[in-house]
């Protein structure tokens, strides 16, 4: 009988190398994952959704499922989420505040990605429009306090939330009031998945500048370009950054398993809920010396799950995860991906954006960390500002997904998708940016009009 060595306990380090490693595809099979976020909303006094209720996140995930024709994910008595075909082609959940995310199927090209999108959103349109729901395509809560939105019955949520306070002012704020767009992207040995971590790592703070989608908190502005990403700086230092080390010789899949032994645990799942495990590490668990599991070993389902909550700017498990952009409107969310898969899936592009930021120090690198959530594009590097670097990237970008010949039914290739990332970086002008002038001149300081201009 074979042995299912997920739940077998791990004996050694190696065993959690080897499981990132089997992340290692050949480049034919390298796929496209693509994950949004957004807040839902009451129409009728644009509130946030509670949990439960006629008009509530609950009531919602049915109707949608029951559109999608998905099956529903329980924790306990509650629906939390819907899988198709159990997870392998998607999965609906809620962030802890009811933000609704999509995670998309692994595929081929972004034809199929912004097909996904928009299949998505046609269903959650029809669903909330039964419930009188809308949905808010922007990277912060331009509206809602925080002690007006309802954590969510995931027991994963109630331990982080106790515990975001004590490491951070504003992981409160990360976890409730904010949404992001990420892309995974595979990779075909150590020395690839190396490059392109490094390169992905240090154009982060390019891409959140390009996306920068959240200039307000509390019905007013807050003087940031993406507050989302400004939340990250002070959310949690052991699971969150620039992790320099990426840059150092050495780095590979050993090196990050190293880092995340490290990183203080959240929690163990075990019979089916979730276990407070912040009084420890994963490198105590290895030796049978976590405080709160003395003398139990991890299995590799434990692995899993803890490099699940890791939060640096670039994320490795078995892909790398770029998390560096707000969640935004419609074709922002086609464009994200477009714009990476464009510089890590074809190698002359991949070689010309790591020759862009090769000779970046570990200091600069963190320093545009550090400014872009306030100047955005505007933000001095060298003798010039991230708009020129914008430009040099996508312009990379653009000749990597015409290099791919991906073409739609129309005989489009996949650089269609670059037009509105075009229009910020040739204008200077983030989506934030248009907005504070929309807030400021069109709707006359009314922040209840973004909820008409930035809806889906």
């Amino acid at each position: 009988m074979a042995v299912d060595t997920k739940v077998q306990p791990v004996e050694s380090k190696s065993e959690l190398v080897a499981w990132i490693e089997k992340g290692n595809k050949p480049k034919e099979q390298w796929r496209i994952g693509t994950e949004h976020e957004k807040f839902c909303f009451l129409k009728k006094d644009l509130s946030p959704l509670p949990y439960g209720g006629d008009h509530g996140i609950e009531a919602l995930l049915y109707e949608m499922g029951q559109c999608m024709a998905w099956d529903p994910i329980m924790e306990g008595n509650n629906i939390i989420g819907l899988l198709k075909n159990g997870g392998k082609d998607g999965s609906v959940t809620l962030e802890p505040g009811g933000q609704l995310e999509l995670s998309g199927a692994p595929l081929e090209n972004l034809h199929q990605t912004c097909s996904e999108v928009n299949e998505h959103l046609k269903h959650a349109k029809t669903a909330g429009k039964k419930l009188g729901i809308g949905y808010l395509g922007v990277g912060f809560s331009p509206k809602w306090k925080l002690s007006e939105i309802e954590l969510m019955p995931k027991g994963r949520y109630d331990i982080m939330s106790a515990h975001m306070p004590k490491v951070g002012k504003l992981g409160l704020d990360m976890m409730f009031r904010s949404t992001t767009v990420q892309v995974n992207l595979d990779f075909a040995s150590e020395a690839d998945m190396t490059k392109k971590f490094r390169t992905s790592l240090a154009l982060q703070s390019v891409t959140t500048a390009i996306f920068a989608n959240s200039p307000f908190t509390d019905g007013k502005l807050n003087g940031f370009q993406s507050y989302r990403s400004a939340l990250w700086l002070d959310t949690d230092p052991a699971r969150t950054g620039m992790i320099p080390f990426v840059f150092e010789d050495g780095m590979g899949f050993e090196r990050y398993t190293d880092y995340a032994l490290d990183v203080p645990m959240y929690f163990f799942y075990r019979g089916g809920k979730y276990l407070n495990a912040t009084g420890g590490t994963f490198r105590q668990f290895m030796a049978g010396q976590h405080p709160q599991k003395m003398g139990e070993k991890p299995t590799l389902v434990d692995w899993e799950n803890h490099l699940s909550t890791l939060f640096p700017e670039v994320r490795l498990k078995r892909f790398l995860e770029m998390r560096g952009a707000d969640g935004g409107r419609w074709r922002k969310l086609c464009a994200m991906p477009a714009l990476w898969v464009g510089l890590l899936y074809d190698s002359s592009a991949l070689d010309a954006a790591w020759d862009l930021v090769k000779d970046w120090s570990a200091e600069e690198r963190q320093q545009m960390r550090n400014d872009v959530p306030k100047l955005g594009l505007a933000t001095p590097f060298r003798c010039g500002t991230v708009q020129d670097i914008a430009k040099q990237v996508v312009d990379i970008s653009r000749q990597g997904l015409k290099n791919r010949k991906r073409l739609n039914p129309l005989c489009d290739d996949e650089t269609i998708y670059l037009d509105s990332v075009q229009r910020i970086v040739d204008e200077g002008k983030s989506p934030a940016s248009r907005m504070i002038e929309q807030y400021e001149n069109d709707w006359n300081g009314n922040i209840d009009k973004i909820f008409e201009h930035y809806a889906y």
